[in-house]
């Protein structure tokens, strides 16, 4: 079983993947922010994460690619691959059709509204999509985001048992006396098309001073920049589809491109907390205008 220290250093590996996916993540350098030796590194990694190294970076770019794709089609496809870190074209098709069995211009080219999504195969998320259908989205704000230190819990799977993950974190805020108070939570993945126990999810807790004892949660910094913001509320069952609608329909249409820089929601109501499982919070979409 690992050890908090080996958690703590695998989770700033994780924290340098998801920060820049075009950067170099070979073992070798991954292995130097761990403070390992490459062989011990590899094996400490799957014994956290649970995959090998490789293919959680490789899954990590796929995924980001699939976004970038469907949400700025014009954008040249060699494009995208060097943005999400692949030397070449060919490696990239490769790669991409043998993850999501398409190649990546009849990925683009298809509808994926007409697809099998993952989270549909949850009966209540599944209903909630058909309901908000015909709901029109908030017109969302742009902002200018600062820089935001917070700490954090990582969990995979995308359900109700995030909540173990936020009640972590309130039970060490309560021990290091850190205010309960400005919730956020990442999302690094797109259940469009990942599989909900595959979905990434990371709970935060804003934080004004250093976390000095890392192990299960560790600190980190929510990067900053422009974002459009929605303002959302509703219950449980309801956010991924809004978000999906989002990505969907918004995005393609605002004339801005979506950033490799993982979204969030900051919670003014948190559905994984509350007892009655209803949400209120703003979802933070970073952009750009190319």
């Amino acid at each position: 079983m690992a050890t908090e220290q080996q958690i703590a250093r695998i989770n700033d590996v994780l924290y340098e993947i998801h920060r820049d996916t075009s950067a170099e993540l070979s073992g070798r350098a991954l292995a130097q922010i761990a403070a390992y030796s490459e062989q011990h590194f590899h094996r400490v990694f799957q014994e956290v994460v649970g995959e090998p190294v490789h293919q959680y970076v490789r899954r990590t770019r796929l995924e980001q690619a699939a976004n970038q794709l469907m949400f700025d089609r014009k954008r040249p496809v060699l494009d995208v691959a060097e943005q999400c870190g692949f030397a070449s074209l060919s490696s990239f098709s490769r790669a991409f059709k043998a993850t999501f069995g398409v190649t990546p211009g009849r990925w683009r080219a298809e509808e994926q509204d007409t697809k099998s999504r993952p989270y549909l195969a949850d009966d209540e998320i599944a209903t909630a999509y058909e309901r908000l259908q015909s709901v029109a989205l908030p017109v969302p704000d742009l902002v200018e985001l600062p820089v935001q230190p917070v700490a954090y819990v990582r969990h995979q799977g995308y359900g109700r048992d995030i909540r173990l993950a936020w009640q972590t974190l309130q039970v060490w805020a309560e021990a290091e006396g850190q205010p309960f108070e400005t919730q956020l939570g990442l999302h690094h993945s797109n259940p469009a098309w990942v599989p909900l126990d595959q979905c990434r999810y990371v709970a935060c807790l804003a934080i004004d001073k250093p976390v000095l004892r890392r192990g299960v949660v560790n600190s980190m910094c929510i990067p900053g920049g422009l974002h459009a913001a929605f303002d959302l509320s509703g219950r449980y069952g309801e956010l991924l589809p809004y978000l999906s609608k989002i990505l969907d329909k918004w995005v393609p249409s605002s004339g801005f491109r979506a950033k490799t820089t993982p979204a969030f929601v900051r919670y003014r109501k948190n559905h994984f907390l509350a007892s009655d499982e209803r949400f209120d919070l703003t979802f933070y979409l970073p952009v750009s205008l190319w």
